[in-house]
This record gives structure tokens, sequence and C-alpha cells, in this order.
């Protein structure tokens, strides 16, 4: 794949990219947010360590599980860490999810991505991404004596 790097006028266009690029299918632009070397970190862990990997990543998931997807841009922070570097946190809401296993018709889902940008000569690039499953009501996740993962309330 032939990367063209992408520079943003403001790393707060950050997340509104990453969006349209989204709702277009649009692995290699996702990609092109993101420097050579970046890092990128999904909601369950995997994490990518170059943009062909984040491209890879993305290619397969906007064509078997979000192909009829849609990522909604709800709210956007900046923190500015120094004239040249920023982390931009965006509340997301995707719905449109493949259907998988028993579930034919999956539920709405919320995200925060963190994303860590840095400004060089031609603009604003992308470093680093985490990727945020929010789920509504808990405070963390526990592990059974399974292995299996479920989110939980102490609370409660």
């Amino acid at each position: 794949m032939n990367f063209s790097q992408t520079y943003l006028r403001d790393p707060n266009d950050l997340p509104q990219k990453w969006v349209d690029a989204w709702n277009d299918r649009d692995a290699c632009s996702l990609a092109n947010l993101f420097i050579e070397d970046a890092e990128f970190i999904n909601v369950v862990g995997l994490w990518w360590h170059k943009r062909n990997d984040i491209w890879k990543a993305h290619d397969y998931g906007l064509k078997v599980i979000f192909n009829k997807s849609n990522l909604e841009l709800r709210k956007v922070t900046t923190k500015e860490i120094s004239i040249d570097v920023s982390i931009v946190h965006a509340r997301m809401k995707l719905t449109g999810q493949t259907s998988y296993g028993g579930v034919v018709s999956p539920a709405d889902r919320m995200n925060i991505f963190s994303f860590v940008m840095r400004k060089e000569a031609k603009g604003w690039v992308c470093v680093s991404a985490h990727n945020t499953d929010v789920i509504p009501g808990k405070e963390t996740n526990i592990v059974n004596e399974k292995g299996e993962m479920s989110s939980v309330d102490y609370r409660k």
C-alpha cells in the first residue's frame, strides 16, 4: 500500500477526519492520518505499531465487522502539552456493527479516542491513538476463573 501522510491545520480536525474516512470505509485515508511508525491500541487491546498495520486492521474491520456501520462524533476536547504536542480526546457513537454469533442486531456503542498529535513543518500528524469503549454503569473489568471478562460495578 502506498501511503500519503495527511497534515492537518489543527489537531482538533483529526476526529472529524477519522469519522469521515470511517463512514466512507476508507482504511487508506484512516492510515494516512498517522505517521509511519505510529502506535494504535484498539478497544480490546490489540496493539499495532506501524501505519501499514493500522491500515491492514482497519481495512479488514471496515469490510467485515463494520461494513454497514456509522460513526458519529459527539464531543472533542484538546489538551495542549506543548506548542507542538497535543492530546485530542473524542467521544463517538458507533451504530450498525455487523451481527455475530447470537447477536442479530448489535446495539449502539459509545467510545472515547485519545489521539496524540505532533506538529510538524507541514502541519499536525497523529503519532498514537487509543480507542476505549464506554460501558454505562460500570467502573472496571474483571476476569473470572474461566478467563472470561465482564464489566462490573463494585458499588452495587
